[in-house]
């Protein structure tokens, strides 16, 4: 019998994998994130007649699929401008978290009758942090200034760690029917610094490892598991292992140019790129597939009236950020000079765009299935199906609906990518050439063999070359031929494709063999890969 049942499960998880890929393709055609695209997916599944029901385990969520999922999106964070946007993260991982829960919870409790204050709490809880997996996926394909998705990136990383931490109080007041302000603020600053001890001392670790090690595969390895045992030792130990988890990624990115290898770094970012796909891909299909089952557990109760609280608590979740980032961003630079001297006001525009995207996920649901059943007086949790019901809709809602109203937004307020980060890596790129060719010069000084040989004389050529290319790039975006750039990258394109065609010709045509083939692919696949393709 447990064999039939783990090749159900296995069958269906391929299933659900082959749909993940087929709306994957679908969503790239129809240029929409497809995040979007898996949660109506599994919404449209889980209606068919004669599909297995497939349940979201919340113990599977947060053990198997957070952990590689915040140390991935934690990956691409650049830790400067972390740090330099430092104060808009924490006003919105934790300040906005803390006061959507009493929103939320006001709300809850003065509309919806029979929901207790301690239950009213639980679903604010619940539905204020936003989804680092979302706003990552959505923000892959929008064009829009590096600041804000670094803000939103951030913090929808760190309000996990904040909303677990109320969510837990929350659900321990239910359950006990004791709750303690003090012992509550305590624990949350020692929450959220115990993960991140735990991530640094966990990425100290890893790097002495990495710096032993020379084998990709291993070290790859070795990479995935520790997101895992960052999160599950700051979990035994009472503290966030989402910080845990966020700190080792971000540890990690900064390390990894002196640690790994380039065979390594190559082949690791091949390998995440993979699992982050398939866990985003089944987590956002799962979150569709769950509307029948949360249909059944409040069956009985009015429509009419489900769907009035379902439209009150997401307008809440949405109002309560657009009015929050406004006095946030500006009542700081009113009262500072020195910030403002520094951080000047930011145009409207950005702060709206900040306001509407606030897109929640699976982090929300799984904790709405992880309330337990019942009370320590034995008596059924308070609302927990309703509960449920409401998380589902705030997640639907920001995340179709403000998912698919973003790029609009964006292209309607005429906001365009700043190509600050673009000029940064053309003047890097600048400065290695002009200090390769500084060491060329140094080495044939001091090597009477090198001398002044033709291959010399080619490589120094090669990285002249290479100074004049991007000096003249860098003289582009000084005066703002954007499009010149754009299309020398295209060109760069188009030559590769022409290369590739060629070589594949030969291949046919008997000339060269495969081995000879993939040998001169690769250092294609690499330049390709260094444009961006």
């Amino acid at each position: 019998m447990s064999e039939q049942i783990s090749m159900h499960n296995i069958e269906t998880i391929l299933g659900l994998l082959l749909v993940v890929a087929l709306l994957a393709v679908v969503a790239e055609r129809l240029v929409v994130p497809y995040p979007i695209l898996l949660v109506l997916g599994g919404l449209v599944l889980g209606f068919i007649p004669g599909l297995p029901n497939v349940e979201i385990n919340p113990e599977l969520v947060f053990l198997v699929f957070l952990p590689p999922l915040v140390t991935s999106a934690a990956w691409y964070i650049p830790w400067r401008d972390f740090r330099a946007n430092l104060r808009p993260i924490l006003l919105l991982s934790t300040g906005l978290v803390l006061v959507t829960t009493s929103a939320v919870a006001v709300v809850a409790h003065a509309v919806i009758s029979g929901v207790t204050w301690p239950a009213a709490f639980v679903l604010g809880a619940i539905v204020s942090p936003t989804d680092a997996v979302a706003s990552t996926t959505i923000f892959q394909r929008l064009r829009v200034p590096r600041r804000i998705v670094t803000v939103l990136e951030s913090e929808s990383l760190v309000n996990d760690a904040t909303g677990l931490v109320a969510y837990r109080f929350a659900v321990a007041a239910v359950v006990t029917g004791v709750f303690s302000m003090w012992e509550a603020s305590l624990r949350f600053f020692l929450v959220g610094i115990g993960g991140v001890i735990i991530g640094l001392a966990l990425g100290w670790i890893i790097a002495w490892i990495h710096g032993r090690l020379d084998d990709p595969s291993v070290e790859i390895t070795i990479t995935v598991l520790m997101s895992y045992v960052s999160y599950l030792l700051a979990e035994r130990f009472g503290v966030s292992g989402v910080l845990a988890a966020m700190t080792i990624g971000m540890y990690h990115r900064w390390q990894s140019p002196d640690l790994l290898s380039a065979r390594t770094r190559i082949a690791a970012i091949a390998v995440w790129d993979i699992i982050v796909f398939v866990l985003n891909g089944l987590i956002f299909i799962l979150i569709g597939l769950q509307l029948p089952r949360i249909l059944n557990a409040i069956s009985g109760k009015l429509t009419a009236t489900l769907l009035w609280y379902a439209i009150l608590i997401s307008a809440v979740v949405i109002g309560v950020r657009l009015l929050w980032v406004f006095p946030a961003t500006y009542i700081p630079r009113l009262v500072s000079r020195r910030l403002r001297e520094s951080d000047p006001y930011p145009p409207w525009q950005n702060v709206l765009i900040i306001g509407w995207t606030g897109m929640r996920g699976v982090l929300s649901l799984a904790a709405a299935f992880a309330l337990p059943l019942t009370t320590n007086n034995q008596i059924p949790f308070p609302g927990r199906d309703l509960i449920i019901f409401l998380t589902f809709c705030v997640i639907l809602v920001t995340l179709v609906v403000q998912g698919f109203t973003l790029p609009l937004l964006i292209r309607w307020l005429k906001i365009k990518e700043d190509v600050g980060t673009e000029r940064e890596e053309m003047e890097a790129r600048l400065r290695a050439a002009q200090a390769a060719l500084e060491r060329i010069k140094e080495l044939t000084t001091q090597d009477n063999l090198l001398g002044e040989s033709e291959m010399v004389e080619w490589l120094r050529t090669q990285y002249k070359d290479r100074i004049r290319r991007f000096s003249a790039c860098c003289d582009a975006m000084d005066d703002g031929s954007y499009e010149q750039v754009a299309a020398f990258e295209s060109l760069q394109h188009e030559v590769l494709i022409a290369e590739r065609n060629i070589l594949i010709k030969l291949r046919n045509q008997g000339l060269i063999n495969d081995e000879v083939l993939l040998r001169i692919q690769r250092d294609l696949d690499l330049d390709e890969v260094r444009l961006g393709g």
